[in-house]
Parts: structure tokens; C-alpha cells; sequence
């Protein structure tokens, strides 16, 4: 994985990242990569605020990985940062390749750096996979997760 470079998204990095999340059963039926300008217009509200990081893994210039990171300070846990870690795709060429999981060991390095306490994520249910690879770094399933579709 040493030839993979991840770093902070830019806006030309955009239609690959889209792709990524397109790339996907569940991905396939609620992402429009044919349609850019909602997620331009997203990005930039990401790029504008200090808590966001996109952040992609790339090859040669080649977009394979992203991840999202929000940092989000508050009271409780004594005043804790936590981050939260959101849409996490590894290109479909690549899954099984050890590269999620230099993407989550970065991310969790990221997180420990701007002095986070806490990282937690959330995943579809019927993503075993995601949910096996997650334990097996180290992530708990401590919590039931909801939503609320506004």
C-alpha cells in the first residue's frame, strides 16, 4: 500500500468520488453520478468548513478509496471531539486488497492527530461484509443507529 497516497479531496476529484459511491447495490440505487451538480455544490459546503475532511487514496492520480471525516466537539464525555466517519468505499478492483483497511488506519491516525477521543461510524444493515471488516479493526457495535428522513 506504500504506492497509495491519501489526501484531502479536491474538486476535480469529485466525479471519481461519486463514482465510488455509485459503485455499489445500495450505492447504485440512491447516488446520480450522470448528474454532477448536486455534488459540486455539496463539496463546496464540505471544502468551506474546518470540521469536514473528504478525504481520497489515489494511485498515479487514480482515485481508488474516499472517506469522510467530520469532527464534531461537544460536552458530554468530558468534553470530548468525536469524528465521525461516513461513506467509506473502496474502488471494486481493489476490495480485498488490504487498501480499507489502510484507509480506515489513516483516518483513525487523522482522528487521533486533531485530538479526537471517539470515532464512530454507521453502516447499513445489510452490509455484513463492512460490518465484519469493522470489528476486525478494532470498532465495537455498541450502539443502535437511527434515522430520520427530512
Amino acid at each position: 500500500m506504500s504506492d497509495i497516497r491519501f489526501r484531502r479531496a479536491t474538486r476535480s476529484d469529485v466525479p471519481a468520488v461519486v463514482g465510488l459511491l455509485a459503485d455499489d447495490r445500495l450505492g447504485a440505487q440512491r447516488e446520480s453520478p450522470d448528474d454532477l451538480a448536486l455534488y459540486e455544490r455539496a463539496f463546496t459546503r464540505v471544502e468551506q468548513d474546518p470540521n469536514q475532511l473528504l478525504v481520497v487514496g489515489d494511485r498515479d492520480g487514480r482515485v481508488l478509496a474516499t472517506a469522510h471525516l467530520t469532527f464534531v466537539p461537544g460536552l458530554s464525555r468530558r468534553g470530548a471531539t468525536r469524528a465521525i466517519v461516513e461513506a467509506v468505499r473502496v474502488s471494486g478492483t481493489e476490495r480485498g486488497s488490504g487498501l480499507g483497511t489502510a484507509l480506515m488506519r489513516w483516518a483513525l491516525d487523522e482522528c487521533r492527530s486533531r485530538g479526537c477521543d471517539l470515532v464512530q461510524l454507521t453502516s447499513d444493515l445489510s452490509r455484513e461484509d463492512a460490518h465484519r471488516f469493522y470489528r476486525r479493526l478494532g470498532f465495537v457495535q455498541s450502539h443502535a443507529g437511527f434515522k430520520y428522513q427530512l
